[in-house]
């Protein structure tokens, strides 16, 4: 998303566009995979050494309410940040929860079986496949080479 098309959009939801974020979201769109909120305040501190990390969590949480941004599932040892609002889904390393996303047509369509449980309305599924990257992977078979 261009900065004028963003620029835009706050300006389309009544929300106004701060320099601090849009300093947030000059760093989210240059920082690759998904990064955590921890990891955005460090890069935005280069910019706005004042900043507050507790600053850079209420900017986050205003982009995911407003479809800017999602969160990844959480049970990945912290919260991680997604640009990409195309559908689509995830590998996790297991070892060092690094996060590839995966097109949604990388994979068969996933649904349930007969209508969900309890009633409940899906709007989308989200599928983590789990296992090591090419990188932990290769770790791991040097050291068992090494035992």
């Amino acid at each position: 998303m261009s900065e004028e098309s963003f620029r835009e959009l706050w300006e389309s939801r009544g929300l106004a566009l701060t320099h601090q974020r849009q300093v947030i979201w000059d760093a989210l769109r240059c920082m690759p995979g998904h990064p955590s909120p921890e990891d955005v305040y460090e890069r935005v501190r280069q910019s706005i050494p004042s900043i507050s990390l507790a600053t850079i969590y209420k900017n986050v949480r205003t982009f995911i309410e407003h479809g800017l941004l999602s969160e990844v599932s959480l049970h990945h040892g912290s919260a991680r940040l997604e640009i990409n609002m195309q559908p689509h889904h995830h590998m996790v390393c297991v070892r060092c929860r690094d996060i590839v996303d995966v097109s949604g047509g990388e994979l068969e369509p996933v649904r349930f079986k007969t209508d969900a449980p309890d009633g409940f309305s899906v709007h989308r599924f989200s599928v983590e496949v789990h296992g090591l990257c090419s990188e932990c992977a290769r770790a791991e078979q040097r050291d068992a080479l090494a035992e």
